[in-house]
């Protein structure tokens, strides 16, 4: 039973990390770039910091019909383009991101 417990309180939380930085966030809020799970760009590994050598992270909002709204941060425009080529490949570098700090993230005490 705690198994299950612990294995439904993960998914919750992968979903609410999932969620935190997608649809009813403004895309450069503060809470979806806290919530966000990478401090690197999803397609080049750079860091993402202000005022690096790109001249900052970038911001973008991934809309498909039907699903929520995601931020996704890159270390310059040229990422942006390189991610519409092949967004599955990259979402899933960030959704294999979003469960492990979901799995890291304490069991809350009941």
């Amino acid at each position: 039973m705690k198994s299950l417990r612990r294995s439904s309180l993960l998914l919750g939380t992968a979903l609410l990390l999932s969620t935190a930085f997608a649809a009813g966030q403004p895309t450069g809020s503060a809470a979806a770039k806290a919530a966000y799970p990478l401090a690197t760009c999803v397609v080049s590994g750079d860091k993402l910091e202000e005022g690096g050598p790109m001249g900052g992270p970038v911001d973008y909002l991934y809309k498909v019909n039907g699903k929520p709204d995601r931020l996704i941060r890159f270390c310059c425009k040229d990422c942006v383009k390189d991610f519409e080529q092949e967004p599955a490949k990259f979402l899933k570098k960030l959704d294999e991101a979003v469960a492990a700090k979901a799995k890291a993230a304490p069991a809350p005490k009941h």
